[in-house]
């Protein structure tokens, strides 16, 4: 017990010393600027001092959690859904043999997503600044289905081999057609909501989906197959928002 809590406290100081070292020139940034450019003393310097002490914790405290929780589940779910057993496996495998593995995507993309502390702040201002045209749940419920259907059709390259190129490239021309006739108001919104998804909450899970399924799929390479998934995470919540901003006006149309 002992030997663990004192492992524990060595692994914890290593993540802590990383993250003051990964923290500090974003500090000195700040504070040279402050100091240098705007030639302004620092209010209440103690409270700073404090404050990003309480920052260095939090951050040392969410990797932990992230090594010990979040990557290691991921990879679990991702063996267990693929292990010969389950899917009940015949001599040769294709991608229909894999239909939990893509529902467990869309599930786990669906429900980190709508969690996400970005997403939600994002929602919030653009319903404030937007005088309730543009609805913080709706916003929500369609960025988090983007990020579903794009988690699980990433899932589905994974396991078929495909190209990710080809993916990423004809979304992109849907996004590009979809910008074109979308209500102008939205635009900027939904290319930022492609960007929030990919945060705290969905990137660890997510990234350790991927490699879960490359290690376990046969004839994947981890390194070649296992990265992307953030790539669809980032790209279908955009053509969701744009989708969701043209369905609103086209029934807005009807109505009146």
């Amino acid at each position: 017990m002992i030997d663990t809590l004192i492992n524990l406290w060595v692994h914890f100081s290593h993540s802590v010393m990383g993250t003051t070292r990964d923290v500090l020139p974003i500090a000195a940034t700040i504070i040279g600027f402050q100091l240098l450019i705007i030639r302004k003393p620092l209010r209440n310097p103690k409270k700073i001092a404090i404050g990003f002490f309480y920052v260095l914790i939090g951050i040392a405290l969410f990797l932990e959690g992230l090594e010990l929780t979040l990557f290691p589940l991921g990879k679990l779910m991702a063996t267990q859904l693929t292990h010969p057993e389950f899917i009940q496996a015949r001599e040769i495998l294709n991608w229909k043999d894999y239909g939990w593995v893509y529902a467990f995507a869309f599930c786990i993309g669906f429900s980190t997503t709508l969690a996400e502390p970005s997403l939600l702040a994002v929602a919030i201002k653009a319903q404030e600044i937007s005088g309730g045209a543009i609805r913080s749940w709706p916003l929500r419920l369609s960025v988090s289905f983007g990020v579903a259907f794009g988690i699980a059709l990433g899932a589905y390259r994974i396991v078929s081999g495909t190209d990710l190129y080809m993916y990423i490239i004809a979304g992109y021309i849907v996004v590009i057609i979809q910008t074109l006739f979308a209500p102008k108001m939205i635009i900027g919104l939904a290319y930022d909501s492609g960007g929030v998804t990919t945060s705290t909450v969905t990137v660890p899970l997510v990234t350790a989906l991927g490699l879960g399924l490359a290690s376990t799929v046969p004839g994947r390479n981890p390194l070649l197959d296992g990265f992307g998934l953030i790539a669809f995470a980032s790209l279908f919540p955009i053509i969701a928002v744009l989708g969701y901003a043209q369905l609103a006006e086209w029934r807005a149309s009807r109505k009146s």
